[in-house]
């Protein structure tokens, strides 16, 4: 072959390489750039989701000024008559005003800490908990029970547009949690607490439904009459918060303090012992943790589904 046959051959050979490397990167471009959109896609509609679920948890918070809290009647016994046989430090206690800290969205990186500062103080909680299996949250999950806090359900997904589609949905997603967390801790779990509370305005089925389906379950779900405010994008400083969830304690028979113990909450760990302090500080008060006996604050009025009145 001449020399100019050579240099044509090769000059042809060259252009398919280029040709080939030309295809290639195009294919390559045409498969990364729909998986990098659609990875894109999900992490703003991830941020889309955590966001639509803070404010609706925000939202609630501003429309539990406008709701009426309501509190279940008390119940006499079966004759009617009090005990008189009712000890002076029993009917003391009776009168004292109640105070419950509740910790929602956990187990976190920071329920350890806030159970350390609550033995410290020898106070008792309510953690009202979602659905994390792995094994530093199981941890935690058997702590809050075995230091004699008490541990609620809170969902076990925690997404609004999935518990709150159906009653068959809200059922599932109950009925997930409540064996995980009877499972792992050994104890019935009987009391709830609605993410965004009873009075949120995501769901489109009626709350009371899903409240009846508790019912009769034997399960009380249970709201909040004061909010620290640190459920929110923005992280507020100690004294906000202890302000935010000490200041209107004196206003209720029975206080229920809404706080988080999620990872990103951190200056709520910081202000719980100045909460714990001012509360001990007040006259006649006592710190408790929910029970099976504990009246409970809710935002929507079951007094009247049940064909009671408050």
């Amino acid at each position: 072959m001449s020399q100019d046959g050579k240099r044509d051959a090769a000059a042809r050979q060259k252009r398919v390489r280029r040709l080939k490397h030309l295809i290639i990167i195009t294919l390559l471009t045409l498969i990364l750039i729909p998986i990098i959109c659609c990875t894109v896609l999900m992490f703003m509609v991830g941020d889309m989701n955590r966001r639509i679920d803070e404010l609706s948890e925000r939202i609630s918070l501003l429309e539990q000024r406008e709701y009426p809290v309501t509190t279940m009647p008390d119940v006499p016994d079966g004759d009617g008559v009090q005990d008189t046989m009712q000890t002076e430090a029993e009917q003391t206690e009776d009168t004292r005003r109640k105070v419950y800290l509740t910790f929602d969205d956990g187990p976190g990186v920071n329920t350890n800490e806030i159970l350390d500062i609550l033995a410290e103080y020898d106070v008792k909680a309510t953690f009202f908990v979602v659905g994390k299996e792995d094994e530093i949250s199981k941890q935690a999950l058997q702590r809050i029970v075995a230091e004699g806090h008490s541990l609620g359900m809170h969902s076990y997904s925690h997404k609004y547009a999935q518990l709150y589609e159906s009653e068959e949905s809200f059922r599932a997603d109950f009925e997930k949690q409540r064996t995980f967390l009877e499972n792992l801790t050994g104890e019935p779990c009987k009391i709830y607490r609605f993410p965004g509370g009873s009075s949120n305005t995501v769901s489109d089925v009626d709350m009371h439904l899903f409240a009846d389906y508790l019912d009769s379950q034997g399960v009380v779900f249970h709201d909040w009459n004061i909010a620290s405010g640190d459920g929110g994008r923005v992280v507020l400083d100690v004294d906000t918060l202890v302000r935010n969830s000490t200041a209107d304690i004196e206003t209720w028979s029975t206080a229920v303090v809404l706080l988080h113990d999620s990872a990103e909450k951190y200056t709520t760990v910081e202000a719980l012992p100045q909460i714990i302090e001012t509360i001990q500080g007040l006259d006649n008060t006592v710190l408790l943790p929910i029970t099976e006996e504990t009246v409970p604050v809710q935002h929507i009025d079951r007094a009247k589904d049940n064909g009671g009145t408050n």
